[in-house]
This record gives C-alpha cells, sequence and structure tokens, in this order.
C-alpha cells in the first residue's frame, strides 16, 4: 500500500477544487454536517442533475476528519467487482499481491480517521453497501457518505434527500452561471427580465444541471426565448410513460431541451460519444464515431459546439486534453444510440480503436515516449476495461480480449496494476479460442500471467501458466512464445534462489530472443536479471558488463524503467565493493524513475538497498527508518524481498548492524517511525536524506563488511562469465 496519489493530491484528501461559486444549499448542508456528526454512515439522495455530487463534496470538505475526506467517482465502474478497484485507486494505494482488495482497504484503513465519499452508487448498490457494511464494521474511525439516486439500504445508514433547488436560489445560480461567460443578464433577457428568470427557473423545477443546461444556451438564446421553447419540450417528454418515475421525467426533460436544441450533426455525435467510459480525447472520437452522416472532419466543430452547450466538458491531464461527459447525459445519448440500431457497430470500432491504442503503447514503451505512455494509459483506463469487458463476453472475440490484457502487460508490470492485471489475466486465459489468432493471443495472455503470479508471489499459479505456454509453444512451434516463457520460467528460477537453473534459462531465452530478432524493454529486463544472477553467484564484474550494456541501450532508444532495474543491479555492485557514494548515485536515480511510472515494486527495492547503504555511511538510525518504510510497503507488492535469501541478504546486514548500533529499543523506534510514512513521504525523504531529524540524534558506524545469501557476507569473486549482450 501506499499514500502516492495518482492524481497528484493531498496525503490528506483528494476532493475536487471548486471551479466555480457554489450557490445558495445553506440549510441543506448544514443538515447534512449534523447528519454526519450523528452517523458513520450518511446518503445523500435525489433526483440526477440535483446537485448531490456537489453538496457533498462541500460538506466533506468542511468536516474532514484527521486523515482528510476521499472521494471515489463510481460513474464509470459498471461491474459491481470494481467497486472495491475503484476505492483502492481513489485512495492513490497499489497492491501487487494476491489478496483482495477489501483486505488492502481492511489493512490501510485500520488505524486511521477518515470520510469515505462513494459518489454514484445508483446502479451498485448492492456492492457498495456491502463494502461500506464490512469497512463500517471494522474500522472505527471511518465514516462514509454515500450519493446517489437511491439508498444502499444497509442498517445504520442515515438518509439525506436534497430537493430541488428554490426558485431564488435557482435565479442566483442561473445569473452567476450567465456571468462566468460574460452576461450581463440585463443584457440578456426581455423586457420583464427578473419575472422571465424566475419563470425559467421554475420550470426548470430548479434542478441545477437543467439550469446549467440553460446558462450554456445563454450566449445564443435568451431567457424569454428559452422560455418559449422550452414549454414545448416540457409538453413532449413529460406527456410520455406515467410508470417512469417524475424525477426522470424532469431529467429527462433537462437533458432533452439540450438534446432538442442541438443540430442533427450533434445529437449524432452525442449519441455515438456514449459509446465511452470516462474520459476520451479527440482522436478516439474521430476514429470511433465518424461516418454514415458524420465526417471525420467535421467531428472536431461538433465537439466545440457540444463543449459550448455543456454537453460536454473539457479537461487538461498529464495525457493532454480530453473531454467528459456527465453520466446522464451520456446515458440519455445512449438511448438514443440503442434506438438508431447502431449500438452494436459503435461498440466494435471502439473495440478497435483501444485494441489499436493498446498496440501503439505497448511499441511506444520502448521508445523515448514511455511516460507519455504510461500517462496514456492511464487517462485511458477505463475505456481499456470497457473494451476488455467486450470482448471477453462475445464468443468471437475472446481472442482480442486475451490479447488486449496480454499487450497492457507494461501498465500491469510497470505501473502499479499487477492485481487488476491480474484480475483481466486469470479471466482470458479461461477462454478457449480456436483458429492460429486466437493460439498466439492466448499464448501472449499465459506468459504475461507468468510474468505478474511471479511478481505477486504466487508461485502454484505462476509455474501452472508458464508449463501450459511452454507445452503449447512447442506444439504450435512458436518461437516468440518460447523465448518469453523461458524468460520468465528463469524470472521464477531467480525469485526463488536457483541461481544455475535461473542464469541457463536466462541465457537461452537471450539466444531465442537474438534468433528472433526481438529487442524491446523484456529484453533488457532478460539481461538484467541474468545480471542480477551473475551478481548473486559472487561475479561482480560481469554483472556490472551486463547492465552497462543494458544502460546504454536504453540511453540510446530513451528507454527509462528497464534503465531502473538495471541502475539497482549496478548499485548493487557498487554497494558490495565498498562504494556507498556511488551506490546512492545509482539507488536515488533508480527511485526516482520507478517512483514516477508508480513502480511499486522498484521503488521498494530501491529504498531496501538505499537502507544498507545508508548504515554503511554511517547512520544507523536513518537507515532504520527506511528499513520501516519499505516494511510498510512489501505487502502491496507481495511476498518481501520475493522470499528470497540473496534479495534479503542485505536486509539481514542492515537490520543486524542497525541494531547492534542502535540497541533494539532504538532501532524498533526508528522503524516504527519509517512505517508510519506514505510512499510518496519516504520516497522524498530518501531522495533528500534528511537523517532522523525528529528522532533521538543517530549513532555513527563505519561500513560494514559485504554478504552473500547465506552466509550474510556477500562473495565479491572476480571470477567472470561470458554473459548475453542486448545491443
Amino acid at each position: 500500500m501506499r499514500d502516492h496519489r495518482r492524481d497528484g493530491s493531498s496525503p490528506h484528501g483528494n476532493l475536487p477544487l471548486e471551479l466555480d461559486a457554489f450557490v445558495g444549499r445553506a440549510a441543506e448542508l448544514a443538515g447534512l454536517a449534523r447528519a454526519l456528526d450523528a452517523a458513520r454512515l450518511v446518503t445523500v439522495t435525489g433526483a440526477g442533475g440535483v446537485g448531490k455530487s456537489r453538496l457533498a463534496a462541500r460538506a466533506a470538505a468542511r468536516c474532514a476528519p484527521r486523515d482528510g475526506a476521499w472521494r471515489v467517482d463510481l460513474t464509470p465502474v459498471r461491474d459491481p467487482e470494481f467497486v472495491d478497484y475503484a476505492v483502492v485507486e481513489a485512495l492513490g494505494l497499489t497492491d501487487h499481491t494476491t489478496r483482495l482488495p477489501r483486505e488492502t482497504l481492511f489493512a490501510h484503513l485500520a488505524e486511521r480517521e477518515l470520510l469515505l465519499v462513494l459518489d454514484g452508487v445508483e446502479h451498485l448498490v448492492d456492492a457498495c453497501g456491502a463494502l461500506a457494511t464490512d469497512l463500517l464494521g471494522r474500522v472505527p474511525g471511518l465514516r462514509v457518505l454515500a450519493v446517489g439516486r437511491r439508498p444502499l439500504g444497509v442498517a445504520g445508514e442515515r438518509l439525506v434527500p436534497l430537493a430541488p433547488l428554490g426558485t431564488e436560489e435557482a435565479v442566483e445560480l442561473l445569473t452567476a452561471r450567465a456571468a462566468q461567460r460574460g452576461l450581463a443578464c440585463g443584457d440578456a433577457v426581455d423586457t420583464g427580465a427578473e419575472g422571465v428568470l424566475r419563470e425559467l427557473c421554475r420550470r426548470l423545477d430548479g434542478i441545477p444541471l437543467a439550469i446549467e443546461l440553460a446558462a450554456g444556451r445563454l450566449d445564443a438564446l435568451s431567457p424569454g426565448q428559452m422560455l418559449r421553447r422550452l414549454d414545448d419540450r416540457f409538453r413532449l417528454l413529460t406527456g410520455g410513460d406515467r410508470a417512469v418515475p417524475p424525477r426522470h421525467r424532469t431529467l429527462r426533460t433537462a437533458i432533452g431541451w439540450s438534446h432538442e436544441l442541438c443540430t442533427p450533426e450533434e445529437r449524432l455525435l452525442w449519441a455515438r460519444l456514449s459509446v465511452f467510459t470516462g474520459s476520451f480525447d479527440l482522436e478516439a472520437a474521430e476514429y470511433v464515431c465518424s461516418g454514415d452522416g458524420l465526417p471525420a472532419a467535421d467531428v472536431l466543430d461538433v465537439v466545440c459546439a457540444l463543449l459550448a452547450q455543456s454537453v460536454l466538458a473539457r479537461e487538461e491531464t498529464p495525457a493532454g486534453v480530453r473531454y467528459r461527459m456527465l453520466d446522464t447525459v451520456r446515458a440519455y445519448g445512449a438511448d438514443w444510440l440503442e434506438a438508431t440500431g447502431d449500438a452494436a457497430r459503435l461498440r466494435r470500432r471502439h473495440r478497435d480503436w483501444y485494441v489499436g491504442l493498446a498496440t501503439w503503447c505497448e511499441l511506444e514503451w520502448f521508445s523515448p515516449r514511455q511516460r507519455e505512455v504510461a500517462a496514456r494509459v492511464e487517462a485511458e483506463l477505463p475505456n481499456l476495461r470497457g473494451a476488455l469487458e467486450h470482448c471477453l463476453a462475445e464468443p468471437d472475440e475472446a481472442h482480442l480480449g486475451q490479447y488486449l490484457a496480454g499487450a497492457l502487460w507494461f501498465h500491469w508490470v510497470g505501473c502499479g496494476r499487477l492485481s487488476e492485471g491480474r484480475h483481466w489475466l486469470d479471466q482470458a486465459v479461461r477462454l478457449d479460442v480456436e483458429g492460429p489468432a486466437g493460439g498466439r493471443s492466448r499464448l501472449k495472455a499465459l506468459w504475461v500471467l507468468g510474468h505478474v503470479a511471479i511478481l505477486q508471489g504466487d508461485t502454484a499459479a505462476a509455474l501452472a501458466a508458464l508449463h501450459e505456454c511452454r507445452e503449447e509453444a512447442e506444439r504450435s512451434r512458436n518461437p516468440t512464445a518460447m523465448a518469453y516463457v523461458e524468460h520468465r520460467t528463469g524470472c521464477l528460477a531467480l525469485v526463488t534462489d536457483d541461481m544455475p537453473r535461473a542464469e541457463a534459462l536466462l541465457r537461452s531465452a537471450l539466444r531465442r530472443y537474438r534468433q528472433i530478432g526481438e529487442l524491446n524493454t523484456n529484453v533488457l529486463m532478460g539481461q538484467v536479471e541474468l545480471a542480477m544472477t551473475r551478481a548473486f553467484q559472487g561475479d561482480l564484474p560481469d554483472a556490472v558488463r551486463l547492465c552497462e550494456d543494458v544502460r546504454q541501450v536504453c540511453e540510446d532508444h530513451g528507454e527509462r524503467w528497464a534503465r531502473g532495474y538495471a541502475l539497482y543491479v549496478l548499485a548493487y555492485a557498487a554497494w558490495s565493493e565498498g562504494d556507498p557514494v556511488r551506490a546512492r548515485e545509482l539507488l536515488t536515480d533508480c527511485l526516482a524513475g520507478a517512483h514516477r511510472f508508480r513502480d511499486q515494486l522498484g521503488s521498494v527495492l530501491a529504498l531496501e538497498l538505499l537502507a544498507v547503504v545508508t548504515v554503511a555511511e554511517g547512520d544507523a538510525a536513518e537507515a532504520a527508518v527506511l528499513q520501516g518504510a519499505a516494511g510498510r510497503m512489501w505487502p502491496s507488492v507481495g511476498l518481501p524481498l520475493f522470499g528470497s535469501a540473496h534479495y534479503n541478504a542485505p536486509h539481514e546486514l542492515c537490520e543486524a548492524t542497525a541494531r547492534e548500533q542502535l540497541g533494539d529499543e532504538r532501532y524498533e523506534e526508528y522503524v516504527r517511525h519509517g512505517a508510519r510514512l506514505g510512499r510518496a513521504e519516504a520516497v522524498t525523504r530518501a531522495l533528500r536524506r534528511p537523517g532522523a531529524a525528529a528522532l533521538p540524534a543517530p549513532c555513527r558506524a563505519g561500513r560494514p563488511a559485504p554478504v552473500d545469501a547465506r552466509s550474510a557476507k556477500p562473495a565479491a569473486s572476480s571470477t567472470r562469465r561470458g554473459g548475453e549482450t542486448a545491443g
């Protein structure tokens, strides 16, 4: 687990900053605050578009407890199984282990006092109710504020129904939004402006969403003109099925009125954009939504028109400019898309775009655009999930689901998504797909599954996946799959301390890679792992040679992620040879890079080695702090130091030396201090090396002797064997 926030938010909460004025609702805010004081589970209910989310965010910001208020946006979540993952993600946690995300939440929240805001629960009531009940039953410092169109229906829930705005507040909201657009109400309205505004807001039933949509048209229509057009739309849209709840008819009125004001091209794009989940960019919209009445060249102009009408919202992200629909607006468009009979075709185009995007990103992972790729996939994850769900649910497209789950290996492994990757890969490999394309896709999914399981410490699952992959690769004579399965089997031998077998398999895999002309991040990692086997067997010069070669290839190609692991091995060699200054320089670079990629494994390995370097430099107290920080991170990665004696030897030496110099009581105090640091705090501390200033002055010690896995005294033999190179 970690406290690094994916969205860059404060460690004390992730509530969105308000970009425009909060209008009215003083009484409702006070009532919600009282409810939160009186109950641990409060649900704000009301019609779609009535302002539930905004009110909840404002109330949460005012009463946030010690560890903050954390909002979980559940609107993009379709599968109840992903509710827990969404909460884990919103809290900024990563967990590479095989444990369930709810167990991760229990561990993270156990000693915290925070408010969890579950926003958009109406389509996931059972899952959200079960989660809230479990968490509140186990975490005494937790309160939950749910937001949705209906209650969770669980014990202890206190309901706060939210009504529409009163007329005066509705007029105030409309006037404020007009002013934001540079429109003075007196310039934009007919004679009798105040009465027209009041009537318009009354006819909109005081629903903030409807008012926001009306404000979006003030640059084109006066309130009087809107009022006249709205009259027809109200009668049309409320005269249908009387079994539909009034609040739904009211919401549909607001959205339907905006829809009617759109041109045919705008309505067509609105409907087609409903196939996206979460945000999307212009290129995706142009590919997925163009054709048959909407040329690709016109999509930009129509997007701009929808932005002007507040049907779409524009947002700046690390992946660039993106667009988003309110969920209710998207649902309205989806109804129209189904009515056109074009929904299946649009879903296929959506799938094609995201399969293509994943293919491009996998290739570009080995390039100077690696960080751009990481940001892009992070932004597109809701749509990639949608494409995976679609493929894995359609028998004729299962091979594409297997391909997509495998192609995203770099995101699962390199960007803190092992647990989710395991979820998709497990589903993918269970599907039987006939034909050559299906065979190749399944083989890739199998070796990626094996890789993920290795990093999670699930040896049994890794062995099963890799064994099946090898048998099928041999049967189908697939040289690429054979190279990858030997590589991953070599990794498994490495972390289980079988160095001779690991070395033989990794050398064989590298030879196979050369024979098929493969050169990418996986190949470089194979060479880094071979170097690690050489280092663990005492041949530090050969390990250095192999990793310097990897570093040069990385520099030539702009690759940064594999480079970080090469730096780790070089730092291990420098420390083993008694050069802590060089080791620290390399590890600082390694840790900074891993942190930027949100690579939990790379970060914790670097912290572990920095701890032993720090004790070698004479700062036993700070070394203990770093060990405490690493100890907190390991449960979210997998088995600490893979359960490997070789990887664990530096840790044991560091602990023994620090205990000897500090004494058991002070050592444990420093470790506890480190364990209280979040991931971002620990990384920041390690990179600037402040010393354990908050605790008693540290003891000093000389550099310890190097260690090996068996005796805790490393062998720095100069014995050298020939190695493989990636160049």
